[in-house]
C-alpha cells in the first residue's frame, strides 16, 4: 500500500481505536484504489485522503420513549453526514441493538462512493439507532420513531440532508418519522426523507428497487462473459426487504432460489422457491413478522438452526443480510462447490479475507457499493419527483433504474484493471466512485 494510504489508516486506527467496521471499510477502499493512485498522484494528496475518512459533521443524542407499560426507555441516536461534496446527505437510518459509531461511520464511507457510481447528485450520510423494533408493538414503535424525530429534524432537509430506510427502518418507521417531521416544521417537505408510501410522496418501484437493482446489476456481469441468469442456481441470505425482491426478479428471469434466511439460521429449499412460497414469506415478514424456522416446520421444509446458506452448492451468491456474514471459511465453501458469482446485496457482507479468497479463485465478486446501489439510485429518482409534484409509472421509474445500474457496470468496466481476462469489479467500482467525490472535493478546496 502506498505510505500516503498507510498514512491514513495508522492515524485512524490512533485516532478511533475501537472502530473495527469503520477500520475495515477504509482498508478496503484503499487496497482497492492503491494501483490507480499510483498512477495518478493527482490524487495521492494527504490533505484530501484525510478528508474522505473524516465525517464533516456527527450528531449523538438521546431518545426517550414510553414502552406500553407506561416505562420510561432511552436509547442513542446518531446522524452521520460523511460528505457534501457532490450533493446532499443521503443515506439510510438503521434501527438494531447493533448499532454504533463505528458501524455507522462504516456505512456512511461506504455510501460516499455508492451514491457517487449513481450518477444521482447525492452526498452521502447514515445513521440510527440501538433501538430494537423486534417484538416491539405499532404504538412503542411510534412513539419511538417520534422521539427520534423530535431530535432529528434540527439536522435535515430536502436540500441538506435526506434519510431514507435501512435494516430495522421500513415503510411503518418512514410513516412515523416523517409525521412527526411535518407536525414540528408545519410543512409538507416530501422530498425530506424517502422510501415513503405512495398515499404521501412515495416512489413507485422504491420497495423493489434494491433487490431489483442487485439482479439487474449480475445480468450485466453474465452478459459480460456471454452468459445468462436462466436456469442458474442461487443461494440467498437475508429475508428482508432486498432478499425478497431479488429474489422475485430472479425467479421472473428463470433461476431458482435455493435459500433465504434470518436470525435463526437458513431456509432451504431442494427444488427452488416457488412464487407461492415467496409470497407466503413476504407476508410471514412484512407483516407478521415472524421467524422462518416456524414457517418451515409449518411446510415441511429444511432449516438449518443457526447456521448461513453458504455450504449450500450453487451458481451463485448472494448476501442480503448484514455486514460481514460472509467470511473466509464460507468463501471456501462456496469455491469448493464451484460457485460463479458473489454479489453483495447488503453493506460490507463480505470479510476482507473472503473477497480476497474469491477472487484469488476468479470468482466473479461485486461489492455492494456498486451492486445495492439500486435502492439509493431510486431514492433519488424519489427526491426528483417530490420535487416536480409528479409521480412516474411503475415501468418508468423501473427503466431508469435498470438505466443507471447499466451504467453503475460499465463504470466498473471502464475502471478495472484487466486481470487474466476477468473484470475486477472492486477494483472498478472504488476508483469510479472515489474519482468522482475527489474530484468534486478539489474543486471546492477539500471543502
Amino acid at each position: 500500500m502506498l505510505p500516503v494510504l498507510q498514512s491514513v489508516i495508522n492515524d485512524l486506527r490512533k485516532r478511533d481505536p475501537m472502530q473495527y467496521e469503520f477500520h475495515q471499510a477504509v482498508e478496503e477502499v484503499w487496497h482497492a484504489v492503491n494501483t490507480f493512485l499510483e498512477h495518478n498522484p493527482r490524487y495521492c494528496d494527504q490533505s484530501l485522503l484525510e478528508s474522505l475518512v473524516e465525517p464533516e459533521r456527527i450528531i449523538i443524542f438521546r431518545i426517550p420513549w414510553v414502552d406500553d407499560n407506561g416505562r420510561l426507555q432511552v436509547n442513542r441516536g446518531y446522524r452521520v453526514q460523511m460528505n457534501s461534496a457532490i450533493g446532499p446527505y443521503k443515506g439510510g437510518l438503521r434501527f438494531h441493538p447493533s448499532v454504533n459509531l463505528s458501524v455507522l461511520k462504516f456505512l456512511a464511507f461506504e455510501q460516499t462512493f455508492k451514491n457517487a457510481l449513481t450518477t444521482l447528485p447525492l452526498g452521502s450520510a447514515k445513521g440510527g439507532a440501538d433501538f430494537d423494533p423486534k417484538g416491539k408493538s405499532d404504538n412503542e414503535v411510534r412513539r419511538f420513531c417520534q422521539s427520534m424525530m423530535n431530535e432529528l429534524y434540527r439536522h435535515i432537509g430536502p436540500t441538506t440532508d435526506i434519510p431514507a430506510g435501512d435494516i430495522g427502518v421500513g415503510a411503518r418507521e418512514i410513516g412515523y418519522l416523517y409525521g412527526q417531521y411535518r407536525r414540528l416544521n408545519n410543512l409538507v417537505e416530501q422530498g425530506v426523507i424517502t422510501g415513503k408510501g405512495l398515499a404521501y410522496g412515495g416512489s413507485r418501484m422504491r420497495t423493489e428497487a434494491t433487490g431489483y437493482g442487485l439482479i439487474y446489476f449480475i445480468a450485466e456481469m453474465l452478459a459480460h462473459i456471454g452468459d445468462g441468469l436462466k436456469g442458474k442456481t442461487v443461494c440467498i441470505s437475508g429475508s428482508g426487504n432486498v432478499a425478497q425482491y431479488a429474489a422475485e426478479k430472479l425467479l421472473n428471469e428463470g433461476a431458482k432460489v435455493l435459500s433465504l434466511s434470518d436470525s435463526g439460521g437458513t431456509l432451504y429449499v431442494k427444488d427452488g422457491l416457488t412464487r407461492e412460497m415467496l409470497e407466503t414469506i413476504k407476508q410471514l415478514k412484512n407483516e407478521e413478522r415472524g421467524r422462518l424456522e416456524q414457517w418451515a416446520e409449518q411446510h415441511n421444509l429444511t432449516f438449518y438452526s443457526d447456521q448461513r446458506p453458504w455450504q449450500i452448492a450453487c451458481d451463485i451468491a448472494l448476501p442480503c443480510a448484514t455486514q460481514n456474514e460472509l467470511e473466509l471459511d464460507d468463501a471456501k465453501a462456496l469455491i469448493t462447490n464451484d460457485c460463479q458469482l458473489v454479489a453483495e446485496g447488503a453493506n460490507m457482507p463480505c470479510s476482507n479475507d473472503a473477497i480476497i479468497a474469491l477472487q484469488k479463485h476468479q470468482v466473479l465478486y461485486a461489492p455492494g457499493k456498486a451492486s445495492n446501489a439500486g435502492g439509493v439510485a431510486t431514492s433519488g429518482l424519489e427526491m426528483t419527483q417530490n420535487r416536480q409534484g409528479y409521480f412516474w409509472p411503475a415501468e418508468q421509474v423501473d427503466a431508469k433504474l435498470r438505466e443507471i445500474m447499466q451504467q453503475i457496470h460499465a463504470d466498473c468496466l471502464t475502471y478495472s484493471p484487466a486481470i487474466k481476462g476477468t473484470v475486477d469489479y472492486q477494483c472498478g467500482a472504488n476508483v469510479a466512485g472515489f474519482v468522482k467525490v475527489a474530484d468534486a472535493m478539489i474543486a471546492q478546496g477539500y471543502l
